[in-house]
């Protein structure tokens, strides 16, 4: 009697996309890249303040068979072996800033689909500002809004709270504590696992600035001055960016909110096939065997 060969987890799926690193003059990214050539991109993908490159799993693995795609999925400065920004409260010009020097780092200069997840989308938003002739596209899911709206002790409240999490409960414990929450109810048992894992790795320096960019962070403001192309999506099982906020990004933005179903916040996970609709990184007629 034949066993079916057991199938790949995601963490050994991930490993197909190696971690790169380049040194740039504002700092160290580390980053994967997936699609059929060495130079240029299409997608960069922008992760959250909880997740990393390997939050792109399933995107990279799009990138491989889509046609003409090519998809680069950073660790954020302060993540991974990125460097961190400079200011010990940054802002997202600071991120936006590392962004482009990486990408011209790669001699990358043609315009490409900028993609912002959750906290992302700050920085995401702001190199849109930075250098619209360089942003075809802009793509922003589960978006943060930032609290710079908020009143001074509200945002004291919000940055209190995440870094009291973190020194009462370390990367570890709050990877455990909150990482089901980043995915609808009925996920699996091994992607919440994998969510978690991606989180555990998180740099308390980092999260820590990050933080701070979250509560100065004001994306509607940037929204206002962008050019290009704008989509957002989200899930209704998004409890952390709930779907009233995405929409009122979408409102913003003046275009339509795209529903992801009941997917949770980490949505390039929990819906994988509709973020890639979203981001063009569909299969090609010409790759699917038969």
């Amino acid at each position: 009697m034949s066993t079916a060969p057991s199938q790949p987890s995601l963490a050994q799926r991930l490993q197909r996309f190696a971690p790169e690193r380049v040194t740039t003059p504002l700092g160290d990214v580390e980053f994967r890249r997936a699609g059929p050539g060495v130079q240029g991109a299409t997608h960069v993908l922008l992760h959250g303040i909880g997740s990393g490159s390997g939050s792109w799993l399933m995107q990279l693995e799009a990138a491989v068979l889509t046609k003409g795609a090519q998809v680069l999925a950073w660790e954020a400065p302060g993540y991974g072996h990125s460097s961190p920004v400079l200011p010990e409260v940054p802002d997202a010009g600071d991120y936006a800033g590392r962004l482009w020097a990486w990408l011209d780092k790669l001699e990358i200069t043609q315009p490409v689909t900028l993609v912002g997840h959750s906290l992302g989308a700050l920085m995401a938003a702001r190199a849109a500002v930075q250098r619209p002739h360089q942003v075809r596209r802009l793509v922003l899911l589960s978006p943060a809004q930032g609290y710079a709206r908020a009143s001074p002790e509200e945002r004291a409240k919000k940055l209190g709270d995440r870094l009291n999490n973190l020194n009462t409960l370390g990367v570890q414990g709050m990877a455990q504590k909150r990482g089901a929450a980043m995915l609808s109810p009925n996920a699996d048992a091994e992607r919440v696992a994998y969510v978690q894992s991606i989180m555990a790795q998180v740099h308390p320096a980092g999260y820590t600035q990050a933080s701070h960019l979250l509560v100065g962070g004001d994306l509607l403001t940037d929204l206002a001055h962008i050019t290009c192309p704008v989509a957002v999506a989200s899930g209704r099982a998004d409890t952390i960016t709930p779907v009233a906020g995405c929409q009122k990004v979408a409102e913003a933005a003046g275009v339509p909110w795209t529903d992801l179903g009941d997917a949770g916040h980490a949505c390039a996970l929990d819906a994988a096939a509709g973020v890639n609709a979203v981001l063009g990184l569909v299969l090609q007629p010409e790759n699917i065997k038969t």
